[in-house]
């Protein structure tokens, strides 16, 4: 009777020590909550900008035409998008604030980025979108694609697509220059960033850039291309101030 009496109350102070351990909230529950605190919101009266051009000095590697014969869905003329210059001007290069927000963190917009597959082609060939925000794939050809990111820092992913499908995902960790290819049509390729922070473009033709909504200080700016890699330049903005003809220029 003693034994079994005190079996008993061993069982029950199991279970009442389990019961506490559960309700206890953990380090990584509190941690997530204090990371997701709002910023400091940017009074739109100070709030300056920066823009410039960046410019493509020597001469230009010459396109490659691609041959898409392989597949009667593929329609027109193509070529590699790998460095597209006109009058000495660079295009599809990312320009973004690399450094000098001082950790304020910013909400993701809900409205998509849209990446078309047209003429057997990813259009854009380099886009951009914050982390959490969606990305949508279109695909406009009448033939079957796949999309294929690999991403060093997120997930890769990998889903075919029907013509005149339609698919979003949603990247969750920032990095830059995502690869994203067909497996289908192994010439197309283009590159996808993801950011923290709002303040990124994506080059032109004409190369330029504008990076608006800043609020005063000193920034690291960054400039990134697919073959000629990075740039960056430190730039400081004053009050309400538009500081032009910042500059970036890429060689071969």
């Amino acid at each position: 009777m003693i034994r079994r009496s005190f079996c008993f109350f061993v069982a029950l102070f199991l279970i009442l020590f389990l019961a506490a351990c559960n309700r206890a909230p953990t380090p990584a529950t509190r941690s997530s909550s204090a990371s997701q605190a709002p910023a400091t919101p940017i009074d739109p009266a100070t709030a300056a900008s920066i823009s410039g051009v960046v410019h493509f000095e020597g001469t230009p590697p010459a396109p490659k035409k691609i041959d898409m014969s392989a597949d009667s869905g593929c329609k027109g003329e193509n070529q590699s998008e790998i460095a597209v210059v006109n009058d000495g001007r660079l295009a599809n290069v990312l320009v973004y604030v690399k450094d000098g927000l001082n950790g304020r963190s910013f909400p993701a917009p809900p409205e998509k980025v849209t990446i078309v597959q047209q003429g057997c082609r990813y259009v854009p060939h380099v886009a951009a979108a914050m982390v959490g925000q969606p990305v949508e794939f279109l695909d406009k050809d009448n033939t079957l694609h796949n999309i294929h990111a690999m991403p060093k820092n997120n997930t890769e992913w990998n889903q075919s697509e029907m013509p005149n499908g339609t698919l979003a995902r949603k990247f969750n960790v920032a990095e830059i220059m995502i690869p994203i290819k067909c497996n289908q049509h192994p010439w197309m390729k283009m590159y996808l960033s993801v950011l923290s922070r709002p303040f990124f473009a994506v080059t032109g033709k004409d190369g330029g850039f504008a990076l608006k909504g800043l609020p005063p200080g000193t920034y690291t700016i960054a400039a990134v291309h697919e073959k000629f890699g990075e740039q960056d330049v430190t730039v400081t903005v004053g009050p309400k101030e538009e500081k032009k003809a910042v500059g970036f220029e890429f060689r071969p």
